[in-house]
């Protein structure tokens, strides 16, 4: 068996008796101190359960993760390439730093105006938001992959006669890979926060219109069940991304070792 899988196969009853001490807990405090803005547990699972058979979740759906995929694959186009050019040109990051640190300390929430006034309350102004919002977290775990190469190996693949192309193949993106693919995943759960944020606060549409919706109709189970959607879109998503980064960070760890023989 894997070593992953049995990670996750000893580490399942611990989640499972987390997520029922969590249930438990809910169901006693909403039963005792809810009311009208507070669902107890089961009547969010039966409203969720409710959803799933609704068009106008699907459609939310549909309409959210068009920006929510565009916007990623685009924070990837843009983020991974920039990341390992910095990351290996030292000269380039010092008049790159700044932009970068503007990305980081910049709250995305506050460009929403701008990118409203510009581009619109369409898709396009969407998708820039959730690009915005997890192009920064590709792009700094992409430096630091490069960054944390050691310098001696590039060292001694040039005293066999290595050229950059060589360097780049053997050295330098297999060494990087694991924390691009960190960074993947960070990225992956900021796009999934920057595509209901957009929606909340720009326009309401998708994921967002419906929690605007139920939240106005005081419907809280339904509000409570879009919200529990929402998050296991964003672990099923987060999930895969793990896989993903296993299975790469594995074939990075074999190229590796077959370019140094």
């Amino acid at each position: 068996m894997m070593p992953h899988r049995r990670f996750l196969r000893a580490d399942l009853p611990y989640q499972l008796l987390t997520f029922a001490l969590f249930a438990t807990v809910w169901e006693l405090y909403a039963r005792e101190r809810g009311g009208l803005l507070l669902p107890t547990c089961t009547q969010t699972a039966r409203a969720t359960v409710a959803l799933l058979g609704e068009a106008e979740l699907w459609r939310a759906l549909y309409v959210s993760n068009q920006a929510l995929l565009l916007g990623f694959a685009l924070a990837l186009a843009l983020g991974v390439p920039a990341g390992i050019t910095l990351g290996r040109f030292r000269r380039l990051e010092r008049y790159a730093d700044v932009y970068v640190t503007i990305l980081l300390v910049t709250p995305m929430a506050a460009i929403i105006p701008l990118l409203v006034m510009s581009m619109g309350v369409g898709t396009a102004s969407r998708v820039a938001l959730v690009t915005l919002f997890s192009v920064v977290m590709v792009l700094v775990n992409s430096r630091a992959g490069v960054r944390q190469v050691d310098p001696s190996l590039i060292e001694m693949a040039r005293s066999f006669g290595a050229g950059e192309r060589q360097i780049w193949a053997r050295i330098l993106l297999p060494g990087a890979l694991p924390a691009v693919m960190t960074g993947v995943r960070l990225g992956l759960g900021r796009a999934v926060t920057g595509m209901v944020v957009v929606e909340l606060l720009m326009v309401s549409d998708g994921l967002g219109g419906l929690l605007l919706k139920y939240r106005g109709l005081l419907k809280a189970p339904l509000l409570y069940g879009t919200i529990v959607i929402i998050l296991v879109e964003a672990l099923l998503l987060i999930s895969v991304a793990r896989w993903g980064e296993h299975k790469l960070t594995r074939w990075a760890r074999t190229h590796a070792a077959g370019g140094t023989r």
